[in-house]
């Protein structure tokens, strides 16, 4: 197995590959977290119409928008993303509350 090095220390595609997929590992733990405050979330809101917050969606991608500008990614891309991860954690979200509720 390849030794994971830093993007810029990287000389040969065994290493970019290797980085990338420790990367996808951290990101796959990180979005398994992320929807387990989803579920937290539907345990804990009264109401299935809780759960659509347009203001909070707003607020998320605001965050990301600044958190893109200073890391100097694109942000149009994190915008992306972001809706399409945050319109995903909404309906799963909900099946999560019809689930616990049901």
């Amino acid at each position: 197995m390849t030794d994971t090095r830093e993007p810029q220390d990287c000389s040969t595609m065994a290493e970019v590959r290797a980085g990338v997929d420790a990367v996808d590992r951290q990101i796959v733990a990180l979005i398994a977290r992320r929807f387990g405050y989803m579920d937290a979330a539907a345990r804990i809101k009264p109401d299935r119409s809780a759960v659509r917050d347009e203001w909070r969606k707003a607020d998320v991608k605001a965050k990301v928008d600044a958190a893109a500008a200073s890391s100097g990614i694109d942000r149009a891309l994190m915008s992306r993303l972001y809706e399409d991860l945050i319109e995903t954690s909404i309906a799963y979200e909900m099946d999560a509350f019809d689930r616990t509720r049901g």
